[in-house]
């Protein structure tokens, strides 16, 4: 029995067990600490403290288990535990004031609150030395979500443009090693497979599961940029997608650039491995995860909602403390709530704050758990506190262009709509096609109401269904707005439209769900429950 309840070291089938983590690896067998292929040097002990915090990040790692495990039992001054931990902090990309990876629980002990993968298998030669060796590297199961960025090719005969391509290639990996779960080979390892075509060796020797290839070619004025995501075991082509802009300030396009492929990547490696997840006979916990959020990906209904919780609940029973489904099931328990979906509205958005709040406490720089957190803070009356959410949001993740919308809601609620339409702008500049751009311009034609800009505020309710036509509160919205413009019809039919998704919602329910109590909000609302009842929106 090991001291404090620690665990012991998991049995193994092929005796090897790696956990991976932002873009680390620390292999066991090999008792190396790797940043993509490259070997991080840290003392011995700092390796088993780390060893030890992540085999047991589901509970708090006291002193005195930390003593017993790493140093046997002798007799170590705080100094040196202290020592030793800004060590192993510092050898991961953590500091003892950000916390992000090794969380101090003041009197209590120590937490690795990093989002951990585990995958057993031979640990193989990674590119550098195997790949470029002639040895052949050993066949292992890739990590989900784990992707490579190879260099951008430059297709323009311009040496000039190369910095460009380079660029876009370095902030793409860099933006993509922020979001959670996402296993990133670092910079250094995909630039020694420039010019290298063969994305299923690239995937073995990487022990990888996805490729991402892409060039830029200019010609006069214009720019062109394509790229390809690819299955490195397979290699079929999963997603392609092309821009074309004007040659401006190149800076600012790659930025552009570099934001909207971060923000369209993640739904599409999400919907890939919930495909994959589908076909497993035994799904764990992340497979459950991912099944959950594709589930809310394709359609917030009620319905949808449901089967979402239903996925993430099962994932929670496997691990508690998989942050990605706690999320998940706080941001479906917010969309409840805040869409007017239950008569329970208060105690949905209860539960994700209470959620949320946990997950802060073990994650402090989760940048979409600080986001959902804003959301509901916005939704129940405190939206300056969720605003502040938002930007601490955008400062952990520049690309989060829902973080923008939330912003621009709030501005809605405190009365102050003339400003709705910048943020969501701003949000569609990041994400132009982002599968939740039906909510933003949802937020903008109640905007547009608050404004009494009534026919414009149709516009973008129709651009939402357009975008999504499985939201009801946009339905809702669309026909309160076309009751204000005279065609009482049509308004009847998307009030329709809206209760086929959502059969419960009714008028009352929306009236007692205010979200602020800010005089100039609530007159804009007034003007929607007096369309939706003209639409024929049930009263209760």
């Amino acid at each position: 029995m090991l001291p404090g309840g620690l665990q012991r070291r998991s049995p193994r089938r092929n005796g090897n067990l790696r956990y991976l983590f932002e873009d680390y690896t620390l292999d066991t067998d090999r008792r190396e600490l790797r940043r993509g292929v490259e070997v991080v040097s840290i003392a011995p002990q700092v390796f088993d403290l780390l060893d030890c915090l992540i085999r047991n990040r589901q509970r708090v790692v006291s002193k005195d288990d930390l003593i017993a495990t790493v140093w046997k039992g002798r007799i170590v001054s705080d100094a040196a535990l202290t020592t030793r931990l800004n060590a192993a902090r510092s050898a991961i990309g953590d500091t003892g004031e950000k916390q992000y990876l090794i969380k101090t629980l003041p009197r209590k002990g120590f937490r690795f609150v990093g989002a951990v993968q585990e995958d057993e298998g031979r640990a193989l030669e990674l590119a550098g030395s195997a790949a470029h060796s002639g040895v052949t590297p050993i066949q292992t199961s890739a990590p989900r979500l784990s992707i490579v960025v190879l260099p951008f090719v430059n297709f323009s005969g311009d040496p000039e443009q190369d910095y460009f391509v380079d660029g876009v290639t370095d902030n793409l990996t860099t933006d993509l090693s922020r979001i959670s779960n996402l296993f990133v080979i670092a910079r250094n390892s995909a630039f020694s497979y420039k010019g290298k075509s063969d994305v299923r060796q690239i995937g073995r020797e990487l022990t990888i599961r996805y490729v991402l290839q892409g060039s830029a070619q200019r010609s006069g004025k214009q720019l062109r940029v394509n790229v390809q995501l690819i299955d490195a075991e397979s290699g079929i082509h999963l997603w392609a997608e092309r821009f074309d802009k004007p040659v401006a300030d190149l800076f600012d396009m790659q930025d552009e650039i570099v934001s909207r492929l971060a923000n369209t990547l993640k739904a599409q490696l999400i919907e890939v491995e919930a495909r994959r997840a589908e076909r497993s006979l035994h799904p764990n916990s992340m497979d459950l995860y991912f099944q959950g959020r594709a589930c809310m990906d394709k359609g917030l209904t009620p319905e949808r909602l449901t089967q979402a919780q239903g996925f993430f609940q099962r994932a929670l029973a496997l691990d508690p403390g998989n942050i990605g489904a706690l999320i998940g099931a706080a941001s479906a328990d917010a969309t409840i709530g805040g869409a007017y979906m239950s008569d329970n509205r208060a105690a949905h958005l209860a539960t994700a704050e209470t959620t949320l709040i946990n997950v802060l406490s073990m994650a402090p720089q989760h940048a979409v758990a600080h986001l959902v957190l804003g959301g509901v803070e916005i939704a129940t009356n405190r939206a300056a506190q969720g605003i502040e959410e938002c930007e601490r949001a955008l400062a952990l993740d520049r690309n989060l262009a829902d973080a923008h919308a939330h912003i621009g809601l709030a501005k809605y609620l405190i009365g102050r709509g003339t400003e709705t339409e910048v943020h969501i702008n701003e949000a569609l500049r990041l994400s132009p096609r982002d599968i939740y751009a039906f909510r933003w311009l949802l937020y903008v034609g109640f905007a547009k109401v608050q404004l009494n800009a009534d026919a414009d505020a149709v516009a973008w309710f129709r651009r939402s269904v357009e975008a999504n036509r499985n939201y009801p509160p946009t339905h809702f919205g669309l026909a309160a707005t076309l009751v204000l413009v005279g065609s009482l019809g049509e308004a009847r039919a998307a009030a329709q439209a809206g209760l086929a998704l959502d059969p419960s919602f009714n008028i009352g329910r929306f009236r007692v769900g205010a979200s602020s109590d800010n005089a100039t909000y609530l007159a804009g609302r007034e003007r929607i429950v007096e369309g939706m009842r003209m639409a024929g929106v049930p009263e209760w």
